[in-house]
């Protein structure tokens, strides 16, 4: 996929992807710090029809978003001839108990026999995070195990 940028004299960068309709979406990066994303019109790609404003904190975690089914669908491919084995992508909620918590507290593979692979959190991938890594709210949980165990794990962690 290419990625198209285009500098912005006096505020910054644009960069986009094309969408398979022909529209772009994209983010500007000010020269202040802050983001945007857009949207582009289908008729002009230059023009935008939506913009909204995004904290850092909600850039990385938007990014957190997009880049989990990436991560579950590669998981999935490398697990794909081993039969009773998925792999989901769960957010913690802000009403888990287990929002700042250490991932041991909730004995997941004891509890489910599913193991929490990776945790993706602002924008940063996590693997294989120990019992001492504090969970926090909206973290994106890469869960590996049977179905059984991915809908108990499912349960335990919105308790």
């Amino acid at each position: 996929m290419t990625v198209y940028e285009t500098p912005l004299p006096g505020i910054g960068s644009r960069k986009e992807i094309e969408l398979r309709d022909g529209r772009r979406i994209g983010i500007v990066s000010h020269r202040d710090g802050h983001t945007e994303l857009i949207v582009s019109s289908l008729e002009d790609p230059d023009a935008c029809v939506a913009s909204v404003p995004l904290s850092h904190e909600e850039a990385a975690s938007l990014g957190a978003l997009l880049s989990a089914p990436r991560l579950v669908a590669q998981l999935e491919d490398e697990h794909a001839e081993v039969p009773g084995i998925s792999t989901r992508q769960m957010v913690l909620a802000s009403d888990s108990p287990f929002v700042g918590e250490p991932l041991g507290v909730t004995r997941m593979r004891t509890r489910t026999a599913a193991s929490i692979v990776a945790v993706i959190r602002a924008g940063t991938t996590h693997p294989s995070p120990g019992p001492e890594f504090l969970l926090e709210e909206g973290d994106v949980l890469i869960i590996v195990g049977t179905n059984e165990g991915l809908r108990r794990a499912a349960e335990i962690l919105s308790l």
